[in-house]
């Protein structure tokens, strides 16, 4: 990698890009004994449903528009969150392609019955494509990392698109031996 800013920061010409700043976002939620499991903890998926809503949020800000997900490449799950728990799902596009972002998603959890500091609870990334009124796929504008945290996350975005990338030409190939190996999936 070289010191320069990513190609993406430069402006479309027919779409301007935006910073990293211009659609980032909090969600907050207090979680209730409609929430748990049977463990007495928040349920994972309402979780996963927060993180969603958060990183569609953004992801429909930075697109001006309607985005859905395409993935979720990784949810992790840190510490368990509680009843009474107030949680702050933070959102921002880490990285863009033409029709498709990364969005990156760290959960925090305000414990009711502490004083102390939030703490974070989980993570995820997801991938956005956003979507015109027919539910194609439509431009994007390309993201503007504006800190050096912004260009490091854009980088490590960049990693895990190619891993994807990898993982799906893999598969395929896999699938298209075997079937000229006579196997039915």
């Amino acid at each position: 990698m070289t010191d320069q800013a990513p190609a993406a920061a430069t402006e479309s010409p027919d779409i301007p890009g935006k910073p990293t700043s211009a659609s980032r976002t909090t969600l907050s939620h207090i979680m209730t004994h409609n929430d748990t499991n049977l463990l007495g903890t928040v349920h994972g998926g309402v979780i996963m449903k927060l993180v969603d809503d958060a990183a569609g949020a953004v992801a429909g800000r930075h697109s001006g528009g309607p985005a859905v997900t395409a993935s979720m490449d990784e949810m992790a799950f840190l510490e368990p969150v509680r009843v009474g728990d107030l949680v702050h799902v933070k959102a921002q596009v880490n990285w863009t392609g033409r029709t498709s972002m990364e969005v990156g998603v760290r959960v925090l959890a305000e414990r009711w019955n502490e004083s102390a500091p939030a703490t974070q609870v989980g993570s995820a990334y997801l991938v956005f494509a956003a979507v015109d009124a027919d539910g194609k796929p439509r431009r994007v504008p390309q993201v503007m990392p504006e800190t050096e945290r912004d260009r490091r996350r854009y980088q490590e975005a960049q990693i895990r698109r190619a891993h994807r990338l990898a993982r799906r030409r893999a598969i395929v190939e896999l699938r298209e031996k075997r079937a000229a190996e006579g196997f039915e999936d």
